[in-house]
């Protein structure tokens, strides 16, 4: 799928452990990743900037195949 701003998004649970950028982080992933909707705020190459919203969280970067549209 294409992204593009403004698409509401998850992170893909199987995708992202073990990844490369969970490897550089806290191991520790917690579930508002995986169970509530983030906002693609701004997309760079591979990667789309989310923002989850009902948390107040810092904005995350993810490579787009780590994530996938909230339906």
């Amino acid at each position: 799928m294409a992204f593009k701003k403004g698409t509401m998004v998850r992170a893909i649970r199987e995708k992202l452990e073990n990844s490369l950028e969970a490897q550089a982080s806290d191991s520790r992933l917690p579930s508002y990743l995986f169970d509530s909707k983030g906002e693609v705020m701004d997309i760079k190459n591979d990667y789309a900037l989310v923002k989850f919203g009902k948390v107040p969280t810092p904005n995350i970067w993810l490579r787009l195949d780590q994530i996938e549209e909230f339906k």
